[in-house]
């Protein structure tokens, strides 16, 4: 099998068209290529007049090394990778009988969904422990609460719950994170095992979107306890024993008083999980702070940005609701970029406590709705909230706790007509603009909704913006404060291992450690932690057995 990049071909190509290409590429007769197999396709918008769709395709020939001898100069063909091998340190009996403690795995996010997954596949009967309720119970209270027929629940919203902050996104699948491949196409996998559309394996950016998200979460779920896991939802971590002088791990407790005995913890808990932070921090955990984003989302309607971006192609169905990526140095010093943008979306409200404003975008897997909204974010290290390693919290709450006031203190979001922003007056009305952020939104002015530095960097960049992407200035383009929850604002640190630096037993994993980025990027963790915590266990056995 012979893998064979960039095939670039025009948007209405035939079918028959990509067979030919491929073959012109490595000098054949089309009879001699064997049934083609897609293993990636992009889109090349480079010239909106002629936009293209690039491939990478797997095909079988009979004399593979000829032929591959014959074009070892092309850097765009060479021999099919060979599958995927998954790790296997499958669990010693005391585990899969249930003569040792458990493997317990904290936060049911996708980080710790993979975690645990892993884990039961080996026979390590993971118990998995969620603060939030299962992901229909969770969807009604948050969708409940947008509309405004139920009351915040600090314990079941768009960050706490099965599925984690993923759950209500765009479900993208694509990371820039430099990480192994192979776990990501691992992540994939295992996605599409659990119900997901077989497209994400092929796409460059694929996405499940909120609902499809949904069930697949569910599907996971399954899996692992068929497998002999255990998930509990509305269970909270609020304690952790360690072992005096060593710092082992030795035990949870939970909200109810409930102790488990553990010699192994994932703490995925996600960015959100600030009582966590403060609870690890407090039993003297590693960790330190971290840079992070703060900004607004900004909102258009989806036809421009699609005319922006596909010109005279715009609603073609292979090429969809459009997206766009921007960043602009300011010359203050500041970086300004796009974040998650989410085409033919929703902004929705985003807080996990009470008394504060937070958003993010939403998107279904149709990307269907008016608007496409983005988050425009400015970068923030730990010289701009110095103190400990909690400090990055303490600032996020404080500009999410003046976003719950300027909104008007009842979960409505601050929003602005971007004329006005620009202009530095307020807004009485947002003109042609529709938010769609739910609960609601309320005219006002945004310049003391963040710091003075990024107010200007973000006023500096949406003209700059403006000329990569034309109408990204219009008039009536609604920004909505406040953007905060870009990442985790610090890391739990870990050494080789990926245990924490000074607490054996305790691996901080995923968005909320400080080591992932989004869907994959915390499956891709999941996975890897699993693999250390099965190692782990396995070690610490083998020990205990050599010293008796």
């Amino acid at each position: 099998m012979i893998r064979v990049h960039q095939i670039a071909l025009p948007l209405d190509h035939s079918p028959e068209a990509l067979p030919k290409a491929v073959a012109k590429r490595l000098k054949l007769p089309l009879e001699a290529l064997g049934e083609l197999q897609l293993f990636r396709r992009s889109v090349d918008a480079r010239h909106k007049g002629a936009i293209e769709l690039v491939y990478s395709v797997d095909v079988p020939v009979a004399d593979e090394a000829a032929v591959l001898g014959k074009l070892r100069r092309d850097s765009r063909v060479m021999a099919t990778p060979d599958p995927l091998v998954r790790p296997s340190i499958p669990a010693p009996a005391a585990y899969a009988n249930g003569n040792r403690p458990r493997p317990v795995v904290v936060g049911a996010g996708p980080c710790g969904y993979f975690a645990a997954l892993f884990l039961a596949q080996q026979g390590y009967r993971p118990l998995l422990l969620e603060r939030g309720k299962p992901v229909k119970q969770r969807t009604a209270d948050t969708f409940g609460f947008w509309k405004g027929r139920l009351p915040f629940n600090p314990a079941s919203n768009a960050q706490f719950g099965e599925g984690g902050a993923g759950t209500f996104s765009d479900g993208k699948l694509y990371s820039g994170v430099k990480e192994s491949k192979r776990h990501g196409r691992w992540v994939l996998e295992e996605l599409v095992e659990s119900g997901a559309n077989p497209e994400i394996l092929v796409l460059n950016k694929p996405h499940i979107g909120t609902f499809k998200l949904v069930g697949v979460v569910r599907q996971l779920r399954q899996r692992i306890t068929d497998l002999g896991g255990e998930v509990r939802f509305e269970h909270h971590v609020t304690g952790v024993e360690l072992s005096p002088g060593t710092r082992q791990l030795k035990a949870l407790t939970l909200a109810t008083g409930e102790r488990i005995e553990t010699e192994a913890a994932v703490f995925a808990v996600g960015h959100s999980s600030r009582d966590t932070f403060a609870l690890l921090h407090g039993q003297g955990v590693a960790m330190e702070p971290k840079p992070f984003s703060i900004g607004f989302r900004i909102e258009h309607p989806q036809p421009l940005i699609d005319q922006a971006r596909w010109g005279e192609n715009a609603g073609h169905p292979i090429l969809g609701a459009a997206d766009y990526k921007l960043v602009h140095h300011a010359s203050n010093g500041r970086s300004v970029y796009s974040f998650c943008m989410c085409p033919g979306g929703l902004v929705v409200g985003a807080t996990s406590e009470e008394g504060r404003v937070v958003t993010n975008g939403m998107s279904q897997y149709s990307r269907n709705e008016r608007n496409a909204n983005s988050g425009i974010v400015v970068a923030i290290t730990p010289g701009d909230y110095p103190g400990g390693p909690l400090a990055g919290v303490d600032f996020q709450r404080e500009l999410e706790s003046r976003a719950f006031v300027l909104g008007g203190s009842n979960y409505k979001a601050p929003a602005q007509r971007l004329a006005d922003f620009l202009a530095a007056k307020p807004s009485s009305d947002l003109g042609s603009g529709r938010p769609s952020y739910a609960p609601g939104v309320t005219p006002t002015d945004l310049s003391t909704a963040l710091p003075e530095f990024a107010i200007e960097a973000i006023r500096e960049a949406l003209p700059a913006f403006a000329k990569q992407i034309p109408g990204f200035d219009h008039p009536d383009a609604v920004l909505t404060g406040v953007e905060t929850r870009t990442s985790s604002p610090l890391r739990i640190t870990r050494g080789a291992d990926l245990q924490s630096t000074n607490t054996p037993g305790l691996f901080p994993a995923g968005e909320g450690a400080g080591f992932a980025g989004g869907i994959l990027s915390a499956g891709i963790d999941g996975l890897r932690v699993g693999e250390a915590v099965a190692r782990h266990l396995t070690g610490l056995l083998q020990a205990q057995q050599a010293s008796q």
